[in-house]
C-alpha cells in the first residue's frame, strides 16, 4: 500500500516539476511556477522519508539525522537567497550548480564503494549499472569543479588562464576519463578496479577546472547554463541508480531545459556547442578596430540628457552589469514612469548574455516590478532602434560593441548585439571608459552620435530623474 501511494506521490510531483517548467517560462507565472515545483519537491521528500522500503522491505530509519541534515540545508539556503545582491546572484547560481554535481558525485562513489564491498555480483553490477555510475562520477565532478571555478571568476577570485594546447589537453583528460570507465566495466574483478576507479574521479575533477579556466569576456553566461544542464544529468544519474522516479524527471528536465538553454546561447554568442565542449571561448585581447576608432568622446550634462529624453518619442533603455552592480533598477523603474507622463514611449533591449548568467538583467528589472511587456529581446529591439530617438546604456559594454560585426581581430567577432547605433542619439553610461568584462575597447564611445555621461548608475538615474522633474 505504502508503495503504491508513494509511486502517486512521485507522479504527481513529476507533473509539478513539468508545470512549473512550463510556466518558468514567461516572466508572468515563472514566480507562481517556482512554488508549485517546490510544493512537488516538499511532498516527494517527505514521502521518501516515510513510504520508501529498502530492498528488504524495511522503511528508512534515522529520521532524527535526516531531519537534522535538511534543516541545516534549509537554514543555509534560506539565510544566503536573502542575502545575496542581484549582482552576487550568478555566482550563488554556479555554487548551487556545483553543489547539485557533487551530491550525484558522491552517490554514485557511494554505490561503487557499496558494489566493491560485496565483491561487484554479477546481478547488481551490470555494465549499464556501472556506465550510469561512471556518468555520475564524471558529469558530477566536471560540474562541482568547474561551478567552483565559475565561481571564483565572476566574483574576481580567480583570473582566465590559458596555455598553449590546452584544448586538446582538455580532450585528452576527458577521453582519458571516458575510456578508463569503458576499461574498468570491462573487469570488475582485477586488483586496481578500485584505485583506476578514483583515478577516473580525478581526472573528471581536473577536466573542469580546464575546461572553465579559458573561459573569459561576455561568454560566461553560456558555460553557466552548460553547467547547469550538466547538474542537471548528474542528478538524473542518481535517479537511475536508486530507481527514483522522480529524481530520474527532475534531473532530465533540469539537463534538457539547460541544454536548450546553451544552444540558445550559443546562438546568441555566435560560438558552435563543440567549441563550448572544448573551452574554445573568446576573452581578453584587444580590439584592432577599437584602437582605430578612439579619438575625443563627448560627455553630455544631466540637464542636457534630461531635455533631449523629456522631448524625445522613443526612449530604449539598455541595461548592463553597470545597472546591477549599482542596485539602480528601481531607480530606472522611476526614471521610466517620469518619461511616460511626459507622453514618451519607454522600452527595454535586452541582450541574452547581458550580465553574469542569462536572463539576469530579466530578472534585475522583474525585481524592480517593470512590465513584461516592456522588455523587448535582441531582435525586436533592433527592429526599433532606427525609429528610437534616444538609448541610453546603463553599464552594458560588449553587447553593444560593432566591433563584433566590424573587427575580426575581436575576441567578440561574430556575436550578435544590440544595434544601438542605429538610433539618433546614444546616451551612456559608465563608470568611466575602463573596458568591459571582455576586456576590449569600445569604439561606440568616440563615435558622433554617442554622449558619455559618466558616474554611478543610481546616483546618475537619482539625478537625472531630479532634471526631468524639474523641466
Amino acid at each position: 500500500m505504502g508503495v503504491s501511494i508513494l509511486a502517486i506521490i512521485y507522479i504527481i510531483a513529476a507533473v509539478t516539476f513539468i508545470m512549473g517548467l512550463k510556466m518558468m517560462s514567461n516572466p508572468a507565472s515563472a514566480r507562481k511556477g517556482n512554488m508549485i515545483a517546490g510544493v512537488g519537491m516538499v511532498a516527494a521528500i517527505l514521502g521518501t522519508i516515510f513510504l520508501y522500503r529498502n530492498p528488504d522491505g524495511g522503511l528508512l530509519q534515522n529520521h532524527i539525522w535526516i531531519f537534522a541534515a535538511i534543516a541545516v540545508g534549509t537554514i543555509i539556503g534560506v539565510m544566503a537567497a536573502k542575502k545575496v545582491k542581484m549582482t552576487a546572484m550568478p555566482e550563488m547560481v554556479s555554487l548551487f550548480n556545483g553543489l547539485g554535481g557533487a551530491s550525484a558525485t558522491l552517490i554514485s562513489v557511494i554505490e561503487f564503494n557499496h558494489l566493491a564491498d560485496q565483491g561487484f555480483p554479477v546481478e547488481a553490477s551490470s555494465a549499464g549499472t556501472m556506465a550510469i555510475i561512471f556518468a555520475g562520477v564524471i558529469l558530477g565532478n566536471i560540474t562541482f569543479s568547474g561551478s567552483i571555478v565559475a565561481w571564483g571568476k565572476l566574483s574576481g577570485k580567480f583570473k582566465d588562464f590559458a596555455f598553449k594546447g590546452q584544448h586538446i589537453i582538455n580532450l585528452l583528460l576527458l577521453g582519458a576519463s571516458i575510456a578508463l570507465a569503458v576499461f574498468i566495466t570491462s573487469d570488475l574483478q582485477s586488483d586496481t578496479t578500485t584505485m583506476l576507479f578514483y583515478v577516473v574521479f580525478m581526472l573528471s575533477l581536473v577536466y573542469g577546472i580546464f575546461f572553465v579556466l579559458p573561459i573569459g569576456g561576455a561568454d560566461m553566461p553560456v558555460v553557466i547554463s552548460l553547467l547547469n544542464s550538466l547538474s542537471g544529468l548528474s542528478a538524473a544519474c542518481s535517479g537511475f541508480l536508486y530507481d527514483n522516479k522522480v529524481v530520474f524527471t527532475g534531473g532530465i528536465l533540469v539537463g534538457a531545459a539547460g541544454t536548450i538553454l546553451t544552444v540558445l546561447m550559443c546562438k546568441a554568442m555566435n560560438r558552435s556547442l563543440v567549441n563550448v565542449l572544448i573551452g574554445s571561448f573568446g576573452g581578453g585581447g584587444k580590439s584592432a578596430a577599437a584602437d582605430g576608432e578612439q579619438g575625443q568622446y563627448k560627455e553630455i550634462s544631466l540637464n542636457d540628457a534630461a531635455v533631449v529624453m523629456s522631448y524625445a518619442n522613443k526612449v530604449l533603455i539598455v541595461p548592463g552589469y553597470g545597472l546591477a552592480v549599482a542596485q539602480a533598477q528601481h531607480t530606472c523603474h522611476e526614471l521610466e514612469k517620469l518619461l511616460e507622463v511626459k507622453g514618451v514611449q519607454v522600452k527595454y533591449a535586452i541582450h541574452p548574455v547581458a550580465g553574469r548568467m542569462p536572463g539576469h538583467m530579466n530578472v534585475l528589472l522583474a525585481e524592480a516590478d517593470v512590465s513584461y511587456d516592456k522588455l523587448l529581446e535582441m531582435e525586436e529591439a533592433n527592429d526599433e532602434f532606427p525609429t528610437t530617438d534616444v538609448v541610453l546604456i546603463l553599464g552594458a559594454n560588449d553587447v553593444v560593441n560593432p566591433a563584433a560585426k566590424t573587427d575580426p581581430g575581436s575576441p567578440i567577432y561574430g556575436m550578435p548585439i544590440l544595434d544601438v547605433e542605429l538610433a539618433k542619439n546614444v546616451i551612456v553610461n559608465k563608470r568611466s571608459m575602463k573596458p568591459g568584462y571582455a576586456g576590449i575597447e569600445n569604439g561606440l564611445f568616440y563615435r558622433p552620435k554617442t554622449s558619455m555621461l559618466f558616474g554611478d548608475a543610481k546616483k546618475v538615474l537619482q539625478d537625472l530623474c531630479g532634471e526631468i522633474k524639474s523641466l
